[in-house]
């Protein structure tokens, strides 16, 4: 899981400092939502050429790491 956490950055240069994959443009947030609402990891591969398997695998990686923080709170 540590090498997958590698993978998520946080710059406060790109995306306001909020995590992204690789210093890309590519939030956690913006991956999360997409799987949220249905889309596969296959689908994701295929729309965003640039993404890994592992990114979006680092994704879900990181927020399970922040669910299990204490004082992660959910907003409605």
């Amino acid at each position: 899981m540590e090498n997958l956490l590698k993978r998520i950055t946080i710059n406060p240069d790109i995306a306001h400092g909020k995590p992204t994959i690789r210093n890309t443009r590519y939030g956690v947030a913006y991956i999360l939502e997409y799987l949220a609402g249905g889309d596969t990891v296959e689908y994701l591969l295929e729309e965003f050429k640039d993404l890994e398997k592992e990114d979006i695998m680092a994704c879900l990686a990181y927020t399970a790491q922040m669910a299990n923080t204490k004082g992660f709170q959910i907003s409605a």
